[in-house]
């Protein structure tokens, strides 16, 4: 994510917290308050979950605001929108283990740099 991004992030996030305190947006969101202290001053950036319930507060789809933030999709291979089709369909319960799977990769993939700069997220609506 580059530089302007992540000033548009910043502010993306000053709105999600709204008049709360950056510790105690923290505390709801499970990171420290210096995490968020560096996703304000675009130091560094949420992980997609982070990220998915950031835009959540806003009112922008996950796809919305990774429009906004200029991050550029990626074309989708057929394997992918399988993976997709099957997903939307699938019961909630078996969303929950999908969701559990990727963030512990996502967690996994951050420990050189952010997982959103590694996994592009496909955008669009």
């Amino acid at each position: 994510m580059d530089l302007e991004a992540r000033k548009k992030l910043g502010v993306v996030i000053k709105m999600a917290r709204d008049s709360m305190s950056q510790r105690s947006f923290a505390k709801e969101l499970g990171v420290s308050y210096t995490t968020v202290q560096l996703w304000e001053k675009g130091e560094s950036i949420p992980d997609i979950m982070n990220l998915a319930n950031i835009a959540d507060r806003t009112g922008y789809t996950i796809e919305g605001l990774l429009n906004y933030l200029g991050v550029k999709s990626q074309p989708h291979n057929s394997e992918i929108q399988q993976i997709v089709k099957q997903i939307r369909v699938m019961p909630m319960s078996e969303i929950g283990i999908v969701l559990k799977a990727i963030a512990d990769r996502v967690k996994t993939d951050s420990t050189s740099e952010s997982s959103v700069d590694k996994v592009k997220p496909e955008v669009g609506k």
